[in-house]
């Protein structure tokens, strides 16, 4: 039997601290897997997202994110652990351009505090006239609002304590799909917090999600009359985001921490 070896990384995105903010597998490739083989290699890792990508002639890293059920159109925190690899073992030192299908160029910076920064589309989301029963209904604490982008339902709170607080019917959001739920409020320590529930596309609830923020950022922005603004995603994990808004662009940023470098066997 011929066995093949594929480098794999670990990485807590969104955080400082190992065991905290949102894991994400990388994978770096040379050419692309089988479609059905980057599913399995990710549904294997059963961690929020698992990131694959190629870089292409022009320099650009394809990237493709894998939840353990489907491939999700837009993911941050995978985005920021692939820089972050690419950064610290690949041998690019402070700019990289991604490219994906649903987002277009995403191009991250190393900065000198230490984060890395990367530019998103800004997908400020619209406030909702008609309400899905299922997402009325499927949250535990009524919200004040509702609004809606491309990725997700927005559920607006008054505090932060609702949205720690907040219990979802799994079964009732999981028919909002493709869409995901996100619930938000001001918080206390920073400028707004939010929790991210996804059961049609990834699990229960994902620890920290940088693509929202694309839609986070620049609504709380409006709200708070402020450009810049630090976010805590208030999952059990936790993660802190800092983002700056622009009319085009949403940049946010985070640190990430290694957990494991290892390689993936497979059958040749």
């Amino acid at each position: 039997m011929i066995l093949s070896q594929l480098p794999i990384y670990i990485i807590d995105a969104f955080t400082n601290e190992l065991f905290k903010g949102n894991q994400a597998a990388v994978v770096p490739l040379e050419h692309w897997l089988p479609e059905t083989l980057m599913q399995s290699i990710a549904s294997e890792n059963n961690l929020s997202e698992t990131a694959f990508f190629v870089k292409n002639d022009k320099g650009v890293y394809e990237i493709r994110w894998f939840s353990p059920l489907t491939e999700i159109a837009f993911c941050g925190h995978a985005t920021l652990a692939s820089s972050y690899v690419i950064f610290n073992h690949l041998g690019e030192k402070e700019r990289v351009t991604f490219f994906a299908k649903a987002v277009g160029e995403i191009e991250v910076h190393a900065r000198e505090n230490g984060r890395i920064e990367m530019s998103f589309p800004n997908r400020t989301p619209e406030k909702l006239s008609v309400i899905p029963d299922a997402l009325q209904t499927g949250l535990s604490i009524a919200p004040l609002e509702f609004h809606q982008n491309q990725q997700a339902y927005f559920a607006v709170y008054a505090n932060e304590d609702d949205v720690k607080n907040v219990v979802p019917d799994l079964e009732k959001l999981k028919t909002l799909g493709p869409l995901d739920v996100v619930v938000t409020a001001p918080s206390k320590a920073y400028d707004f917090a939010s929790r991210y529930f996804w059961p049609a596309n990834g699990g229960v609830e994902d620890p920290v999600t940088g693509s929202i923020h694309a839609g986070l950022a620049p609504f709380w922005a409006k709200r708070l009359g402020k450009s810049e603004l630090v976010a805590l995603q208030a999952s059990k994990r936790t993660g802190v985001l800092y983002c700056r808004v622009t009319q085009e662009r949403i940049f946010v940023s985070g640190t990430c921490v290694q957990y494991l470098q290892g390689s993936v066997t497979l059958n040749a």
